[in-house]
């Protein structure tokens, strides 16, 4: 039985969907279509059942399902046992939108170049969720936003950036006064639910301002452009390049406002660990040679 058969019914039944299954194994839907038919073949059951464009698992299906998950894991670290601690394997990562577009690309050439018989699997997510993650063994490491709250032991921390808190407004906004300026235009809020807009939040409740909050979004690079388009004023974290092209607004950093940290959370232990090492020292010395003012000095940490 060939593995990626596993794995491509693992991920039809994660999506709901051949299409998207398709789209996420770079693979046409035909070709996803015909592993399914293969694997039932094989196992002499049928697997999943359609709905319209929807697709479900059978009672048969839900029974592999619970085993396919680990022999799917258990082949991905025979390539790394069998590398004998040099980086190899499949390294599952997360990353956030702005860590996605601004420091993971260039961390990911350098480690083709030097590790090419690491692979890459990359979810995009939210920091909480990309959290989870990996606590739960689900990822190996992930580019997210640093929790106000203690790191477990189990897991590492690498900060890459650390990002101040700034008000962005339109061009032609008056200034002066930054938080008469917050309190006098509508106000775009990012996302509480976000460790990013929980700092927001803390620093507009430490300062008793008063809002004209009239949206409230999780994606940044969508928040700069409501405010281009002079539809309000907003504070976000100043994250990594590159930001929306076109933009006019201004930006002003906010004094003792906050600061959201981005780096990397990782799994401590594992039969990929030694690719988990190779991708954190990359970011770190990537981090580094992006030339950022504000990337550490110091190495990984478990926590402050």
């Amino acid at each position: 039985m060939d593995v990626r058969f596993l794995e491509s019914f693992v991920t039809v039944v994660d999506c709901g969907s051949i299409a998207e299954a398709a789209r996420r194994l770079n693979m046409t839907p035909a070709a996803v279509a015909q592993r399914l038919r293969t694997l039932e073949q094989d196992l002499g059951y049928s697997l999943v059942t359609r709905v319209g464009r929807t697709v479900r698992p059978t009672a048969s299906g839900l029974a592999v399902l619970r085993h396919a998950r680990g022999l799917i894991e258990s082949a991905r670290d025979l390539r790394a046992i069998a590398a004998n601690d040099e980086p190899a394997g499949q390294l599952r990562l997360g990353a956030t939108a702005t860590a996605l577009t601004g420091l993971l690309p260039d961390i990911m050439s350098q480690l083709r170049v030097r590790y090419p018989r690491i692979e890459y699997f990359v979810r995009p997510s939210s920091s909480v969720d990309l959290y989870h993650r990996v606590l739960a063994g689900e990822l190996d490491a992930a580019m997210i936003v640093r929790p106000q709250f203690s790191i477990p032991k189990s897991t590492g921390w690498l900060t890459l950036r650390e990002e101040p808190l700034v008000l962005i407004a339109p061009e032609g906004v008056e200034l002066n006064d930054l938080h008469a300026a917050i309190e006098l235009h509508p106000f775009i809020r990012y996302d509480r639910n976000q460790w990013g807009g929980q700092i927001v939040d803390c620093y507009l409740r430490q300062n008793g301002l008063k809002l004209r909050e009239w949206l409230e979004l999780d994606a940044l690079d969508t928040i700069a452009a409501l405010v281009s388009r002079g539809l309000g004023v907003a504070i976000v974290p100043d994250w990594a390049p590159p930001w929306p092209e076109g933009l006019k607004l201004q930006k002003r950093l906010l004094h003792q406002g906050g600061v959201r940290q981005t780096g990397v959370l990782w799994n401590r232990s594992g039969a990929r660990i030694a690719a988990v090492r190779a991708f954190v020292n990359v970011c770190n010395e990537t981090a580094a040679e992006l030339g950022d003012s504000q990337s550490p000095s110091r190495g990984p940490s478990n926590h402050d």
